[in-house]
């Protein structure tokens, strides 16, 4: 019988079943939150939402617009309030709902210092008032070449940088296949990689792909 092939998490929590090798840190780089020009919030990670509460526990006093499926459950595991949740992940498709549904809003969106799409400058060509606060930045974790993901191993990729940060630590080896969280990532992909996209952005749905591709190595 053919060893199964080992999945590899690289997102910052530990998920039963596969195995932990967390690419990214955080550092908080706000000590307020300028909540006193806008109206609403826009977050697009489960992390700004955990950030903003340990600034300033009253982001919970303003209505929410929550990018992916993690940026909703954590806002109202916090006890916020979810506005709108869009369908698409995507940054142009998101952009021209919040220009259809939010143009008559002050929106202050709770940012990475990084982000795959330009929002602000997309909408303001739209006529949209949205001002942006940077209050965390994402870092690589260094790994020794011991750490590196056996052959034939199965990688859940859950966003661009940590994408980049195994490509910092380790090559890439063919033998792998990546399992990437949605479309923004698969753009960062090497271009001889393998790999499936989850059938929704969630790290739970991207685990139960990982795990449909194991059972079809038998």
């Amino acid at each position: 019988m053919a060893q199964e092939r080992p999945v590899y998490l690289l997102s910052p929590t530990p998920k039963e079943g596969t195995r932990s090798l967390p690419m990214i840190r955080f550092r908080t780089v706000a000590e307020t939150l300028n909540l006193y020009t806008c109206d609403t919030l826009m977050f697009t990670s489960k992390q700004a939402v955990i950030t903003a509460d340990s600034i300033d526990t009253r982001w919970k006093q303003y209505p929410c617009i929550a990018i992916g499926g993690a940026t909703k459950k954590q806002i109202e595991a916090l006890g916020g309030k979810v506005i709108y949740h869009p369908e698409s992940y995507y940054g142009e498709a998101l952009s021209q709902d919040i220009v259809r549904f939010f143009s008559d809003r002050h929106i202050l969106y709770l940012r990475p210092r990084e982000v795959s799409f330009d929002s602000r400058a997309f909408l303001e060509k739209a006529g949209i008032r949205l001002e942006e606060q940077i209050i965390y930045e994402t870092g690589c974790i260094s790994y020794g070449k011991e750490k590196m993901p056996e052959r034939e191993a199965i990688i859940i990729f859950t966003s661009p940088s940590t994408i980049h940060c195994f490509l910092e630590n380790f090559a890439w080896d063919r033998s792998y296949t990546a399992v990437v969280i949605g479309k923004a990532t698969l753009a960062h992909l090497p271009h001889e990689a393998d790999y499936a996209v989850a059938d929704e952005p969630l790290i739970s749905s991207c685990i139960a792909k990982a795990k449909l591709l194991q059972k079809d190595a038998f």
